[in-house]
């Protein structure tokens, strides 16, 4: 699960990322609402975290500008302020559910995985197909060809990560960080590569190869 926190205090964003990555989530962080539009406009993700006092680009206007590209990405922004007017604010600005600061961290993960089951079980969700793989992310099903592929839950993730940064390197250190594992394991022998193997055969007949690239990671690519 992808995450974008949009958060200018070091601090919180520390502990929250730190306490977003512990439950599962891959977290990418924006320190300000020009990173925080970039990112949501230029990469995939399953949900954002915005807070609305982000300095350079106010919170509002990401989510307004982000909302014309991204109609159906979960967000959830915080605020620090406790008033109607800005909860209006933030829901009329496209916002999906609200925060209001301070909170506890049990509340802010029910209420995201709140949202990402609203948005799996839209009717708007629909089969994903590379070549003749065919990925079916809510249902966490793939196939070949019609084929069911038995992936492991990290063989799973792998996938799910190289498919949505089909046009990047993904490197280990965001593997190992997707997986929930400390990064400093990543380049351990025996871990990361074996599951990249595993996973290259299981493709050879997708029309879809994992490349390596010396130095930085892995790139997922079309073989035609």
């Amino acid at each position: 699960m992808n995450l974008l926190l949009a958060e200018d205090d070091a601090i919180l964003s520390d502990a929250l990322s730190a306490q977003l990555r512990a439950v599962g989530f891959a977290v990418e962080h924006a320190p300000n609402g020009a990173v925080a539009e970039f990112l949501l406009l230029k990469q995939a993700f399953d949900v954002a975290v915005l807070d609305l006092g982000l300095p350079m680009v106010d919170g509002l206007t990401v989510l307004k500008r982000v909302r014309l590209a991204k109609p159906d990405l979960p967000v959830l922004v915080l605020t620090a302020a406790d008033s109607l007017e800005s909860r209006v604010a933030g829901l009329n600005a496209g916002a999906d559910d609200y925060l209001t600061k301070p909170f506890d961290f049990p509340e802010l993960e029910a209420r995201l995985r709140a949202l990402l089951r609203r948005a799996r079980s839209s009717p708007a969700t629909t089969a994903a197909q590379w070549g003749k793989l065919s990925f079916e992310r809510d249902a966490r099903r793939a196939s070949i060809d019609g084929e069911p592929l038995d992936l492991s839950p990290r063989e799973w993730m792998l996938l799910d990560l190289l498919l949505g940064q089909r046009d990047k390197v993904v490197t280990k250190e965001q593997i190992a960080t997707a997986w929930g594992s400390d990064p400093s394991e990543a380049a351990s022998p025996g871990s990361i590569e074996v599951y990249i193997h595993r996973l290259r055969r299981k493709l050879e007949t997708s029309g879809l190869a994992i490349r390596t690239v010396r130095g930085l990671g892995y790139l997922l690519e079309s073989n035609d």
